[in-house]
Formats: C-alpha cells, sequence, structure tokens
C-alpha cells in the first residue's frame, strides 16, 4: 500500500504537480493583469471592511479567518521544516514563487466559490469547487470527483498530520503519551465540529489573530538579533534554488519539489479549499472579486509572511550543524534562540495552529456532503466518527504515513480543481472587470448581472439577482 502511495505520489509531484500549478498561476497573473501586484494594496482596504456580516452567512473577516485556520498549522511549522531538510535552503524560494503566483489562483478559485453560492435548508451560503464544477462547468461527475477527494482529505487524511504534529510536540517537550494528547484532542474537537460552521468560523476569529500574531513576534525578535546574518541566509536561499549551490537531498530539483509541495500544502492556493470558506461569506463589497481578494490576503499572509519566519528561524539554527527533523527542528531551532521556553512556546503554537486547523478541516469536508448524496443525519454521522477516529490514528501513526497520504489527497484534489479553474477563465476576467469598472468609476462595486449574464453562468436564482 505505501508503495503504491509512494509512486502516485512520485509522479503527481515529480512532473504533472509542478507544472500544473505553476502554469496556473501564470496563466491567471497574466489575464488578471497581475493584480496581486498591481491592486496589491487593495487587498488591506479591504480588510479594514470585512467584519460587516449579516444572518445568512459568515462576515468576510470570518471567513478569512476560517480560510487562514486551514492554512495556518502544522504547514507553517513542522512543513518548512520538512522543505529545508530534503530540498536544502532553496525550497524556501520555491515556496515564496508558489506563494506569488497562487495568490492569482486564489483570488480566481475564491471569486468562482463566491459565484456559484447557493443556500442551504437553513438559509445559509454555502459552495465551493463542486458547486462551479457543477453549474459554471455543467459537469456533475467532475463535481462528485472532486467532492470525493475532498472529503478524503479534509475528512480524514490532513487532520490525521496537524494531530501528530501537536502529540509529537507535546511528547517532545513534556513526555506526554501521544495516544493521550490525542484523546484529548478528539474531545475538544468534537465539541466545536458539533456546533457547525459558524461556530467554527467565530472560534477562527478569536484564535487566529492571536496565535498569529504572539508567533510572528517571537519570530521577528529572533531575526531583528540576527540581523546581520540575514543576507547570508537570503543569498543562500537564491543560490540553492537555482543549483549554485548543492541542495539538501541533491541538486535544484529537490529544492523546486520540495518547495512547491510544502509551500502547496500550506498556502493550499490551487487546492479548492479554501472557496468552501469564501462561499459562506456575505462579501463586503457585495462583489464576488472582493472575497477572491480577501482570500488573496490569506496566501499572503501564510507563505510571504509565517512561513517566512519560520524559514529565517531554521536558517539561522541549522549553522549548528542538528540533524533534528519535522517539528522538533524548528523546537530546537527557537530554544537555541531564546532558551529552554522555546521548545514550549513551539508546542503551545502547534496546538493553536494545528486546532484551528483541525476544526476548519471538518467544516470543508462538511460542506461537500451535497455532491456525495450524504447530506444527511447518517452522512454528517458518518463524516464526524471518521473524522475523530482519524485524529486518533494520527496520533499514533508515523510522520511518513501520514505525510504520504497528505500528499496524495493534496494531489489529487489540485488536479480536479486547478482544471476547472483553467476552463471556467473566462468567467473570472469578466466578474474582475466589472469589479474593477465600477471601482475605477468611484463606486462601491455591487454584482448586478444582466438576464442574459445570469443564464450564461448559470447562476443560482435568488442570489445575485434580485
Amino acid at each position: 500500500m505505501e508503495q503504491w502511495i509512494g509512486t502516485i505520489n512520485g509522479y503527481l509531484w515529480g512532473s504533472v504537480l509542478i507544472y500544473l500549478l505553476t502554469g496556473c498561476g501564470i496563466w491567471f497573473t497574466w489575464r488578471l493583469k497581475c493584480l496581486q501586484i498591481t491592486h496589491f494594496t487593495h487587498m488591506f482596504t479591504l480588510l479594514k471592511l470585512s467584519r460587516k456580516t449579516d444572518s445568512q452567512g459568515i462576515s468576510s473577516f470570518q471567513a478569512l479567518c476560517t480560510s487562514l485556520a486551514a492554512r495556518v498549522g502544522t504547514g507553517n511549522l513542522m512543513g518548512v521544516a520538512v522543505a529545508i531538510t530534503l530540498g536544502g535552503a532553496g525550497a524556501v524560494f520555491w515556496m515564496w514563487l508558489i506563494a506569488l503566483v497562487g495568490m492569482a489562483t486564489a483570488f480566481a478559485e475564491s471569486a468562482l466559490g463566491q459565484l456559484y453560492k447557493e443556500k442551504d435548508a437553513n438559509g445559509n451560503f454555502r459552495g465551493g469547487p463542486a458547486y462551479y464544477m457543477s453549474k459554471g462547468l455543467k459537469s456533475k461527475k467532475l463535481a462528485v470527483t472532486f467532492s470525493l477527494c475532498l472529503f478524503f482529505g479534509y475528512g480524514f487524511v490532513f487532520s490525521s498530520v496537524q494531530a501528530h504534529s501537536i502529540t509529537s510536540a507535546f511528547d517532545g517537550s513534556f513526555g506526554i503519551n501521544p495516544l493521550f494528547t490525542g484523546i484529548v484532542i478528539t474531545i475538544a474537537t468534537a465539541f466545536i465540529v458539533f456546533g457547525g460552521l459558524k461556530n467554527i468560523a467565530r472560534f477562527a476569529e478569536i484564535t487566529v489573530p492571536f496565535m498569529g500574531l504572539a508567533y510572528l513576534l517571537v519570530c521577528l525578535s529572533v531575526i531583528f538579533l540576527n540581523i546581520e546574518k540575514i543576507p547570508a541566509i537570503i543569498s543562500d536561499i537564491f543560490a540553492s534554488a537555482f543549483g549554485l549551490k548543492e541542495a539538501g537531498s541533491g541538486l535544484v530539483g529537490a529544492a523546486i519539489v520540495q518547495g512547491i509541495k510544502r509551500g502547496l500544502y500550506s498556502n493550499e492556493a490551487g487546492m479548492g479549499s479554501s472557496p468552501n470558506a469564501a462561499a459562506a461569506a456575505v462579501p463586503y463589497p457585495p462583489h464576488p472579486v472582493s472575497q477572491g481578494y480577501i482570500q488573496m490576503l490569506a496566501v499572503f499572509f501564510d507563505t510571504i509572511i509565517i512561513c517566512s519566519c519560520t524559514a529565517f528561524l531554521i536558517l539561522l539554527f541549522k549553522e549548528t550543524g542538528s540533524d533534528a527533523q519535522g517539528i522538533q527542528l524548528t523546537q530546537q531551532a527557537l530554544s537555541y534562540q531564546v532558551g529552554a521556553w522555546g521548545s514550549d512556546f513551539i508546542t503551545i503554537a502547534i496546538l493553536l495552529f494545528g486546532f484551528t486547523s483541525i476544526v476548519a478541516n471538518f467544516a470543508y469536508a462538511e460542506n461537500n456532503l451535497k455532491y456525495l448524496n450524504m447530506d444527511n443525519r447518517l452522512g454528517h454521522w458518518f463524516l464526524r466518527c471518521g473524522f475523530l477516529t482519524m485524529l486518533i490514528f494520527g496520533s499514533v501513526a508515523s510522520l511518513p504515513q501520514v505525510i504520504a497520504l497528505a500528499d496524495l489527497s493534496t494531489g489529487l484534489m489540485t488536479v480536479v480543481n486547478v482544471t476547472a479553474l483553467l476552463l471556467l477563465s473566462k468567467v473570472v476576467v469578466s466578474i474582475t472587470q466589472d469589479y474593477h469598472q465600477q471601482h475605477k468609476q468611484g463606486k462601491l462595486p455591487s454584482y448586478k448581472p444582466s438576464e442574459s449574464e445570469h443564464n450564461r453562468f448559470n447562476l443560482t436564482k435568488g442570489i445575485w439577482q434580485k
């Protein structure tokens, strides 16, 4: 089984996804006229307006926090460590690059998720890739295929990775049995996930800003204290990225593969996860493109800011010649700089990062039950029981096992979703032009499609046309 998974992962990550993801990011960067750069400050302008909401959905800020809760997890602490260990310092450059072009991809998928949203039986908004595949492409088969991939990944696999990192950190810092920690995590998760998406969004809205700011302050303090070493580290990153210096497990190929693989796993651009949170929001301005900007900002925060802080922290420590791996490398890196409490701080950080990712993962999986004909009491209970069981599995499984399954799930989701995004690129360009035209005229952008546009895009009745 492990050999079979390894073969598929080798094919997906060795060639297919590198070209597909990079190509998709470059395509949307070109079609949208480099808006992640030319409209960079506009993201922050919209962030100021993002708390506006009503009873039909969550606020844009809550949607941002929910997607960040899934993004900002073990990938930012453990994933960066894995990338540097296997790909050398050059892997960091490729993480940056995949994030930069991935911002355009994240914009496209989140705008589409918002555009094709629906209302559920309780009057709340729902949507995501399965919805824009079913409506925009009129392909129920593709929607079901993606839902199966997402259900497998977010319903079972990804949270086991988070659980493994949390339990490993607690075992390393406090010597607590991973199984015991896993049981506690599972019980705490059950209390939150049984409350639905709005409870998860409220939890993320409180936790994500707190944990992100605390981690950033500590990392920035360490970087400032070692500021004279940073230019050499940056030089090393670029040299290793382009093969001018040997990478950690070979030549430049290892840096590219590990950087893109861990970068995607961290920022999730193109995977089709964040559109699930984006679709649940009540956007302000009331236009689907505004949610594309908000979710694009999440990629910037996740990889360009948080992952970079972790990378510099680790590369400062790698000078000592440590052979530690995974989350323990990050723990030792901070302890080396600040003393013994650094390891405990990373343990608490990984607990908060990982736990918020776990509950956000559940929200994504639950959102896709409709396309699996499981949006009923039995389906919800199957997901809950399977999800909680996999937390226990992840707590006691080996790191290679959970990473291999996560890579497989990520790869399958991405192939299906990116294919749909490319086929719907004309729709993305059309609504983006509509938004920018209104903004240039000094208007508050508001999406009001004509009857012909409504029919051409196959939008849900009663959502955008009153």
